[in-house]
Parts: C-alpha cells; sequence; structure tokens
C-alpha cells in the first residue's frame, strides 16, 4: 500500500520537528542528573580526581553529576559501556591514559574504539606513580631496588592495581631489576596487600600512594622530575635511569554523537574550574598537578599522539594483558 500524501505529510512534519526542538534541548541541557562514569574502582587515582571534578560540575551545572564507578579489566568494563550509551549528554566518562591509550594495545579486543567512539572535552590532570615498599624490604632508592631484584631475581613481588603500573613494572625490568608483577583489582586491595606485608613493593599513582607514606618508604615517582607537592622525592630519572617517565593522565569526554550545544558547554564550564586556583591547590593536596591548557584541536591532537606513542612504548616491552 502506498503511503497517503496526508501521511507522507506527517512524518515530514515530525521529522523536521524533532530536528527543531533537538537542539532546543540541548541548550537547555542539564535539565537532570548527569552520570559521570569513572571506569576504576573508588579510592583509585582517576577516582580521587573524578568525585572533585563532578562536584565543581555540579555547582556550575546547578544539576547533580554522580560518579558511577564500573571498574574491571583496566578500565575497559566501564569505558566500553560508556562507548554504548545513548550520546544525549546524560552519560559523561572520565577516561585515563590506561582506556585510550594503553588498554588498545594491551588487549586483543578492549570493546570499544578510543578514538572513534568518544569526544574529548578537558584534559584534566596529569599522574604520576609513585613506588613505595614495606620497611621489611630494606630499601629506599631505586638503586637500592635494583640491586635488591638483581640479587633475588624473580623473588620481589610488586603490587599492580592498574595497567599503568604494570606499564611501569615492565619498565623497570628494562632497566635491569626483574621485579615479579602482581596484578589486583584496585589500589585498595593492592595497598592491603603491601601493608598486610603479603607483597613487598606498590607501584601505584602518587595521590592513591601518599596516604600510606606514613607506614610504607616512598622510593620514586615515575615524573621526568619530583613533584611540587612531594620535592624531596626524587623520580626514577633522577635516581640515575636515563629517560624513564611514566605519567599517566585523565581526560573527560562525551560519546560521540553527543549534541555540539553540550560539548560546547561542557567544554566552557570545564575551562573555567580547571582555571581556578583552588583548584589547582585541591589536585596539588592529593598529589596531582593540572594538566596543560588545550583547545579542542590541540586535545585531540595531544590525545591521538598519547595513543601512538604509548602503543610504541608497549610493543617495544613487549607488554601484552591478555
Amino acid at each position: 500500500m502506498k503511503p497517503t500524501r496526508k501521511l507522507v505529510h506527517g512524518l515530514a512534519a515530525a521529522v523536521v520537528g524533532a530536528a527543531m526542538a533537538f537542539p532546543a534541548l540541548a541548550n537547555d541541557w542539564p535539565t537532570q542528573p548527569v552520570t559521570m562514569i569513572v571506569p576504576y574502582p573508588a579510592g583509585q587515582g582517576t577516582d580521587l580526581a573524578s568525585r572533585y571534578f563532578a562536584e565543581q560540575l555540579t555547582q556550575a551545572l546547578g544539576q547533580p553529576v554522580v560518579v558511577d564507578n564500573r571498574p574491571g579489566a583496566g578500565g575497559n568494563v566501564g569505558t566500553a559501556y560508556a562507548s554504548r550509551v545513548t550520546p544525549d549528554g546524560y552519560t559523561i566518562l572520565m577516561a585515563a591514559s590506561g582506556t585510550h591509550a594503553m588498554n588498545p594495545h594491551l588487549y586483543a579486543d578492549v570493546g570499544y574504539s578510543a578514538l572513534e567512539d568518544f569526544h574529548p572535552v578537558a584534559a584534566t590532570i596529569m599522574i604520576p606513580m609513585a613506588i613505595s615498599a614495606n620497611e621489611s624490604l630494606g630499601v629506599s632508592s631505586i638503586p637500592e631496588l635494583i640491586a635488591a631484584a638483581r640479587a633475588r631475581p624473580g623473588e620481589i613481588d610488586v603490587a599492580l592495581p592498574s595497567v599503568t603500573a604494570a606499564l611501569v613494572v615492565e619498565l623497570l625490568r628494562s632497566a635491569g631489576a626483574p621485579l615479579n608483577g602482581i596484578r589486583y583489582r584496585g589500589s585498595a586491595d593492592a595497598q592491603a596487600a603491601v601493608l598486610g606485608d603479603q607483597v613487598p613493593v606498590l607501584i601505584d599513582t602518587l595521590g592513591a600512594s601518599r596516604r600510606q607514606f606514613e607506614r610504607l618508604v616512598p622510593i620514586a615517582v615515575t615524573s621526568p622530575a619530583a613533584v611540587s607537592s612531594l620535592p624531596d622525592l626524587m623520580s626514577v630519572a633522577e635516581q640515575g635511569v636515563d629517560g624513564f617517565e611514566v605519567t599517566a593522565w585523565n581526560m573527560l569526554y562525551v560519546i560521540r554523537g553527543t549534541p555540539p550545544e553540550i560539548r560546547e558547554k561542557l567544554e566552557t564550564v570545564m575551562a573555567e574550574i580547571l582555571a581556578r586556583p583552588e583548584t589547582v591547590t585541591a589536585m596539588s593536596d592529593i598529589g596531582f598537578e593540572l594538566a596543560p591548557a588545550m583547545d579542542r584541536a590541540q586535545r585531540e591532537t595531544w590525545a591521538t599522539e598519547q595513543y601512538n606513542r604509548t602503543g610504541e612504548i608497549i610493543r617495544a616491552a613487549g607488554l601484552t594483558l591478555e
């Protein structure tokens, strides 16, 4: 049966009406709570920073921005989930270098495309990793850790709560420290293992690790140099391993297909939040430094460069998590 002229006109009017209404709805965004997917466990570095930014966004947008932790497979579970939601702006993703630069090169199938399924909205923080140990191990520097590992090859275990931590231990192996990495679900489990003297060494974000520095011996940070919040804790590179650097990062993303008005609003609001002196202080207090300010084109270029550069490092190290 052929459609009647009345039906065709009605369908056309509905399509036009929806197209006209959609920008208006986008301009009114948000009119209900927004969910921020964090693909890592509560208490981990990305989660700590995400909760601060969710609080600031709540105040700026006038609607609750609620953190939804969806950990698993090094961040793949939550990120894949976010890639499949309706791109209406009511679900956003606080991703990390693990999900968007490392995992695609470590797993055969992460369940999403880091470069195609999301739009970067704001680079938020840089996250140096920290290497610390139980006092019982008897080391307090990178040269001492390397010497201990060489004396007992493969016998010194290291608790690894993330894929970034796994990359750090691989690079330490390349630097001559035959350590044995053990994967944990998140920071809480990894720290419990080290504090309980089940594992002697911890590699975790500086933000998560520094809360345990009264009970653990801080050995080094993995940024190129010491960070401003802990200037006396030397980096691995400063302790003699030239060129050593592993600095994780966070990036706020919207799902591809999100209305451009919503993306632009989030970009503007996040830029304002990141420019505040109190944001610098808040991130420094938990061991992070703000990411460099970037415009949209710079963010997209930077994210692609990080993806490619990290892939080269992982392939050179022969690292895989399958």
